[in-house]
């Protein structure tokens, strides 16, 4: 055979592959659509504020936010639960029959799996032994506190333990103080908390913990200054970045972008932003609420596995209730069914039952420099 066949003959085979490739690609890009997109107005005309949802993705998570039927209401008359049984801190003024319906809603909204036996001592109801039934004691109260005193951010909908359990003995979504990857140290080394993308700030290089400043301390969010010199605001580039990182996290939380609380042309200006940024406001101030006087004081309570790496409680932030979606369940309000959950409100400042001894403090996480 020639050469110049055998040129011919790999020219032709190379020319029918470029040709069945670029076929294949043809027929790839022609099936590929763009998904139909809904637009929802969430400020003033005008203003830009509108949130963009594939139809396709909100349909696949309302299918994982499906609602347990709840059992038929239980009548309030005859003997209460504090007098046929024994140890009933919490609760102790409903009839047995709501207290009975209520202890098995709980158990299918937390333990379904396990059972009364995640909490309880089946020989002995009344036995605190289970630290799980220390903690569930303590969220019940936290859920009273919310529906009861925070409906400047869950409104009439209120939350159930479904709402961030949701089958689950431990919700998917809590998180714990991050120490941060381990450094050599010295003069030279500066910690700011960046530069190690992690999940929850969708791998931004952005500060990896700014729960701890925000959610469980009480620091100033801070983005930008409103004048153009400088004045007595002092705040610093890299406290917009730790204020950066928590935005991520709500967006990633609700499913949302900036313009769901903000008009991005001016994001300090309150008057141009929409209504779920007051919403948001009480919201942040609703975790710091629920992190220091629910979850925080029950460290002792915890054991050791349960606990983060410097030794603190596991703790909620907006993830644990929305998992992904603007509103909790898309709206969905379990609590009207179940009123004992709704109050009375239990005291921010109540002790944990039984008393423990005071619990360690944990080495300090990363707070937002200056």
């Amino acid at each position: 055979m020639s050469d110049y066949l055998k040129q011919g003959i790999i020219y032709g085979a190379t020319l029918i592959g470029v040709t069945a490739a670029t076929l294949i690609g043809i027929t790839t890009f022609t099936k590929l659509q763009h998904p139909p997109i809904t637009s929802v107005q969430r400020g003033f005309r005008g203003t830009a504020i509108a949130q963009l949802y594939d139809p396709a993705e909100l349909a696949a998570a309302q299918a994982a936010s499906k609602v347990p039927r709840s059992l038929p209401p239980a009548s309030a008359a005859g003997v209460k639960a504090s007098v046929a049984y024994k140890n009933v801190r919490v609760l102790g003024n409903l009839s047995v029959g709501q207290f009975t319906r209520l202890m098995v809603s709980i158990t299918n909204w937390v333990a379904p799996k396990q059972g009364c036996a995640y909490c309880h001592n089946v020989a002995n109801m009344a036995d605190d032994a289970n630290y799980t039934k220390i903690v569930a004691r303590r969220m019940i109260q936290m859920t009273q506190n919310i529906n009861g005193n925070w409906q400047s951010h869950v409104q009439n909908v209120g939350v159930t333990c479904y709402t961030c359990h949701g089958g689950n003995p431990v919700p998917k979504n809590i998180w714990f103080n991050n120490p941060g990857p381990e450094s050599a140290g010295g003069l030279a080394e500066t910690q700011t908390g960046m530069a190690h993308p992690t999940e929850r700030i969708n791998y931004s290089s952005l500060p990896y913990d700014p729960f701890t400043p925000y959610l469980e301390q009480d620091h100033s969010i801070r983005v930008q200054s409103t004048t153009a010199l400088p004045t007595d605001d002092l705040s610093s580039i890299k406290e917009t970045e730790w204020t950066y990182a928590l935005m991520i996290h709500f967006s990633q939380s609700l499913g949302v972008n900036c313009t769901y609380c903000h008009n991005t042309r001016s994001f300090g200006n309150w008057a141009e932003s929409s209504p779920a940024r007051v919403n948001a406001w009480y919201g942040i101030r609703m975790v710091r609420d629920l992190n220091n006087h629910y979850l925080d004081p029950l460290n002792s309570v915890f054991p050791a596995y349960r606990k983060g790496v410097l030794g603190d409680s596991p703790k909620v932030y907006c993830a644990t209730c929305h998992q992904g979606v603007y509103k909790p369940l898309f709206g969905v309000s379990m609590v009207k069914t179940f009123p004992e959950l709704q109050g009375p409100p239990a005291s921010p400042t109540a002790a944990v039952e039984p008393p423990a001894a005071a619990a360690p403090t944990a080495p300090a996480a990363p707070t937002p420099p200056h």
